[in-house]
């Protein structure tokens, strides 16, 4: 009994320390996984969906992740392959607008020309991103927007580091093409 109990004390502060390190890896990149899986899969519940799913598949393997800087990439690399596993097995892109969430996209000190224009650039971009593949749309949010290197890209789409050039070139001309017919 005295055995079990001191044992119970020993596990009690390494139990407290990996829930707050757990809490900690939430808190730090739950926005930029749920914006990165959003930009991916283009939908508000679905995003929420696999943001959930993204840590329940990390935090299940918590042992590969105590090194803070490896935790975000891997857990970006999760997120990711998360997202087009979705895209592959659904087969869809639904967009709606990030203020659903409550989070203003625009400055209250933004003038009414500045929110339209800024409204009608992500339109643009919503439609723009709906002309690529799902790993065309991931290779290009993970190198442009969330400025990752081509090699991290590659080991997170699990693909070469010129399957990534490819994409993002081949993203970069779908843009390029959705652009000039948009122009008036």
């Amino acid at each position: 009994m005295a055995v079990a109990a001191c044992m119970s004390e020993a596990l009690e502060p390494a139990l407290q320390g990996a829930l707050e390190w757990e809490d900690r890896l939430i808190a730090d990149n739950l926005r930029r996984i749920f914006l990165l899986i959003y930009r991916i899969v283009g939908n508000v519940p679905d995003a929420q969906d696999l943001t959930q799913e993204t840590f329940i598949k990390a935090l299940q393997r918590r042992e590969q992740l105590r090194d803070a800087e490896r935790a975000a990439q891997w857990l970006s690399r999760i997120a990711t392959n998360t997202a087009i596993d979705f895209l592959r097995r659904h087969g869809r892109l639904n967009w709606c607008e990030l203020e659903e969430l409550g989070e203003p996209l625009v400055s209250p000190l933004d003038s009414p020309e500045q929110m339209l224009l800024d409204a009608e650039r992500r339109e643009w971009l919503a439609e723009a991103l709906q002309t690529l593949t799902p790993r065309e749309r991931a290779a290009l949010i993970l190198r442009d927007v969330e400025d990752m290197p081509a090699e991290e890209v590659a080991r997170c789409l699990n693909c070469s580091k010129a399957t990534v050039r490819s994409h993002i070139a081949n993203a970069r001309v779908k843009f390029r093409r959705f652009l000039a017919r948009r122009r008036p």
